[in-house]
């Protein structure tokens, strides 16, 4: 019980910092990257993210496999 604690304020702490940078930087463009996929057309858009997922999947497996190594 007492892991899963401590894994839910490293999570929430990291939220927190995530979202005191995009505020201390609002035009920095996270979820717009060249690979994305956006289709417009005259009333619907549709955006898929494919390379920003990509991305944060591979920071956030990064982050959580050193807080395993760190916390072990």
């Amino acid at each position: 019980m007492n892991n899963r604690g401590n894994w839910l304020l490293f999570i929430g702490a990291l939220l927190i910092i995530l979202g005191m940078l995009l505020k201390l930087f609002p035009g920095f463009k996270l979820f717009h990257l060249p690979g994305d996929i956006v289709v417009k057309k005259e009333n619907f858009t549709l955006y898929f993210p494919i390379t920003t997922m990509l991305l944060l999947s591979l920071l956030l497996s990064s982050i959580i496999y050193a807080a395993g190594r760190l916390l072990r």
